[in-house]
């Protein structure tokens, strides 16, 4: 086998993943968070071996555990809304039946039944897209299910393949980066579900100082929705501002969306992530908030895996070539001055 087959078969290779990923590409962000998080279970896969199991049952298990706790962070809403839902009918009929809102000499009249139809018209262009989307969705969670299953039973394989493709004096700095990539990926996820802890705790605290009944709901609803991208608790916010704007109560708006946009919806983001991302992934706060931001708006909800992974293989890179040149710049000096053939040796042999 002739040196260059490798790395031509490797080309094809790169060929036609680029091309798989245009024609796959309405999947890509499912395909992508079925890496990462397959990824992240092939040490659990492993450990499940060397008890015994056997490959298949191993990831079989493990997969599992990847569905458990997708359930574990959607459970919440749905026991909330089972549990509150006669409260949340109640405090529907507290709406008054007319709302006036006067701004700058404009007065505007809104009655509920207006309110309730454009709820209602609301609720079936939902529903109506919910219906839609729904097989495509279920279509997308079995793939993510059946993609995490495969890449765990064969994931070993393909590492090794790609690790083969890299030459053998780069190996090293590819081992690095493999390093690197799992341990911030592990790090996202952390970050992910600590962040929501933090909304939840100071949820508690935000949501009793400013006099609500339901604190616990209300700080569980809030921090479920910082897994959702861009939105987050704002939606939440939002609503319960509109519900005291309806019944009239102006001051009770306000705080709720200055005090609680403030502590609920934005300290968590600021305060929590780039304090771990450094503990975590041996990221600095400011580089890793730049990778969630910038991946967020560029990428839409996979950004905020993709943006920080990619920017702390940057930072790895910097430092793999920063290692090298140092190791160059030594081996410079020790031969201009300490090894006999530069200044040194020149006088040495001097008359």
């Amino acid at each position: 086998m002739t040196t260059s087959r490798p790395y031509v078969l490797g080309g094809v290779l790169a060929l036609f993943a680029l091309l798989a990923a245009v024609i796959l590409v309405d999947v890509l962000a499912t395909v992508f968070f079925a890496i990462t998080v397959a990824y992240l279970l092939v040490p659990l896969r492993r450990r499940l071996e060397a008890r015994g199991a056997s490959r298949w049952v191993a990831s079989l298990a493990a997969t599992v555990v990847a569905a458990v706790g997708v359930g574990v962070v959607l459970a919440p809403l749905v026991v909330i809304v089972f549990l509150r839902l006669s409260d949340i009918l109640e405090l529907a009929a507290l709406l008054p039946d007319v709302v006036t809102v006067e701004f700058l000499g404009m007065v505007e009249t809104v009655t509920l039944d207006d309110v309730v139809a454009v709820g209602l018209n609301l609720l079936q262009s939902l529903g109506r897209a919910a219906a839609t989307a729904a097989p495509v969705v279920l279509i997308k969670l079995t793939l993510f299910g059946f993609l995490v299953f495969s890449l765990l039973l064969s994931g070993d394989a393909v590492g090794r393949t790609l690790l083969a493709l890299v030459p053998a004096d780069y190996r090293e700095a590819a081992t690095s980066l493999d390093t690197r990539a799992r341990e911030t990926l592990f790090a996202i996820y952390v970050l992910q579900a600590a962040t929501a802890v933090g909304t939840f705790a100071i949820g508690l605290v935000v949501f009793w100082a400013l006099g609500y009944d339901y604190v616990v709901t209300l700080a569980t609803v809030a921090a479920v929705l910082q897994f959702i991208p861009i939105v987050g608790p704002s939606v939440l916010l939002a609503a319960m501002a509109v519900y005291h704007v309806a019944v009239g109560d102006l001051v009770a708006a306000a705080l709720v969306v200055t005090v609680g946009g403030f502590a609920v919806a934005w300290l968590p983001d600021i305060l929590i992530r780039p304090r771990l991302a450094k503990e975590t992934a041996d990221l600095p706060g400011s580089l890793y908030f730049v990778g969630f931001v910038g991946g967020l708006l560029s990428l839409g909800p996979v950004g905020i895996i993709a943006g920080p992974l990619v920017v702390a293989l940057l930072a790895e890179s910097v430092d793999l070539l920063g290692a090298e040149l140092r190791v160059d710049d030594g081996e410079v000096g020790k031969t201009a001055d300490g090894d006999g053939t530069g200044d040194d040796a020149a006088e040495s042999h001097s008359p």
